[in-house]
């Protein structure tokens, strides 16, 4: 996908000449479909009897209502045009601009705002309104594309009236494999209202073509990836930690290396867009797990280029590189929220980036201390990439309910953990040189001697996420290239 199309079908036709509208006198917008409207029918004939100065524009039935003639707005252009949000809006225009409006029933505004007295004798003195019909769900978008408002700047692509629009994305070249959702323009319209950012707003250039990519872009593939509006500012903030030197997107992609971007969430963010922290939560069945990591890898392949077989020279890959992305548990405990551990205020929403590989099960069910379960880790730990490569490799354990119990019971902080995973993860270099056990592979004998941890200073990182049942854990090898070499987590706090 060039970074400027947009599939376009939302079976409408846009209009070239906006419906005119009074340029003095009074207009009512309404809709039988609404009580407080059909009972003002007595006093749209009053209005309408005072030289004629009143339209009346309905919304759903033109035969509406019976003692006045009507504008039929079923398509909803002068509601759209006029801003209606409740059903009935008395307007006064004067030389084409509006002087003020009434809504809903209130018989002092309609009597001050018409000039006439005596409206409406007999009924009540006030009544609200109903929802407009240009306000239902969806509708605003909708008409925001039927009469050309729409701010999208994405070059349209026209798709057949015979043609399957999931077929077209295929044939373009937008997808990841799987079925994607064409973003129409309403669509994409819908999309951006999850976010108050500027739909042009440029976040950054996306490698490896380094082309920029706006907000609007971000969108329109959140889109394909099936992301509701909501999920938009997380999927904005994982992209805009792509984009950090530091995580170096670009390498992540080049490498032959397993490796593909791992989405952490973390914040309150996590539960109010229904986030899985839980069971199965590494794996499939929540929409926004699901499409949210999705929708940042393809706004690297349709944005930047970044395709297999291109850039994207992984030998084998993993499945996680569809997307992956999950929520950390964030349930009382003496451990801070990862996140707040990387510097984010503890009310504030975040991602966490990391060049992961597939993960590995650990599935220890006997040992009831920190101390033997560390030691069971570390041994799973230390045949990431190979037993015998040390030291430079990242390890991000997703600890599982029940191994974290072992830690939050003996009261072990996050930080005794971690000196207790740095000494077991320590290895004498003499077990690990080249040819020691009948296999070459191994560290020089320059190295004869000395000690190495398996993992880099700073490259063992811990999130809890999983269900309450199971004595397991899962760790994810990091891309061996880390640090200065490759890629280092990166976080970003998630926007509005």
């Amino acid at each position: 996908m060039n970074s400027d199309k947009l599939v376009a079908k939302d079976d409408m036709s846009q209009l070239t000449e906006p419906m005119p509208t009074p340029s003095d006198g009074l207009i009512v917008v309404a809709k039988r479909d609404c009580p407080t409207c059909t009972m003002l029918e007595p006093v749209y004939a009053q209005l309408a009897a005072d030289n004629g100065g009143l339209t009346i524009y309905t919304q759903d039935d033109p035969s509406f209502p019976e003692s006045v003639p009507a504008v039929d707005d079923r398509e909803l252009e002068v509601s759209y045009r006029l801003d209606i949000e409740t059903v009935p809006t008395l307007i006064r225009i004067q030389d084409g601009e509006e002087k003020g409006r009434a809504i809903g029933w209130n018989r002092g505004e309609w009597e001050n705002l018409s000039g006439r007295g005596g409206l409406g004798n007999g009924l009540p003195e006030n009544q609200p309104g109903c929802g407009s019909k240009s306000v239902d769900p969806g509708m605003p978008e909708i008409l925001a594309v039927r009469f050309g408002d729409a701010s999208l700047n994405a070059r349209q692509i026209e798709v057949g009236a015979v043609d399957d629009e999931i077929e077209a994305c295929y044939d373009r070249g937008w997808s990841d494999g799987l079925p994607v959702v064409p973003p129409t323009p309403v669509r994409v319209l819908r999309m951006l209202q999850g976010t108050t950012r500027d739909p042009q707003e440029i976040i950054g250039e996306i490698p490896p073509n380094l082309v920029p990519c706006t907000v609007e872009k971000v969108a329109i593939n959140a889109v394909m990836a099936g992301c509701k509006p909501e999920y938009l500012p997380v999927v904005l903030a994982a992209v805009e930690a792509a984009l950090d030197p530091a995580f170096s997107m670009h390498g992540v992609l080049c490498t032959t290396h397993f490796v593909g971007p791992i989405v952490v969430v973390n914040g309150p963010i996590a539960q109010r867009i229904g986030m899985n922290c839980g069971v199965n939560a590494l794996g499939q069945g929540n929409r926004a797990n699901s499409t949210i990591g999705r929708a940042l890898q393809l706004v690297i392949r349709n944005v930047g280029g970044g395709r297999p077989g291109e850039i994207d020279r992984a030998t084998i890959g993993n499945p996680g590189k569809v997307g992956l992305c999950f929520a950390e548990d964030e349930s009382k405990t003496i451990w801070k929220p990862f996140a707040e551990e990387r510097g984010i205020a503890p009310d504030k929403s975040a991602v966490t980036l990391y060049a992961g590989e597939g993960q590995m099960g650990n599935f220890d069910q006997l040992s009831r201390e920190p101390e033997s379960l560390t030691r069971s880790l570390a041994m799973s730990i230390k045949a990431i990439g190979h037993p015998k490569r040390a030291p430079g490799h990242d390890v991000l354990v997703v600890m599982g309910h029940e191994h974290f119990r072992v830690y939050d019971r003996a009261g072990w902080t996050r930080e005794r953990t971690m000196q207790e995973f740095e000494e077991v993860l320590t290895m004498p270099a003499d077990d690990l040189l080249r040819g020691v056990g009948g296999v070459a592979e191994g560290l020089p004998a320059s190295m004869a001697g000395k000690t190495v941890n398996k993992v880099r200073p700073g490259g063992l990182n811990i999130v809890r996420a999983g269900g309450e049942a199971g004595l397991m854990s899962a760790l994810i090898g990091g891309w061996a290239a880390s640090g200065e070499r490759g890629s280092d987590l990166v976080t970003k706090e998630i926007g509005t």
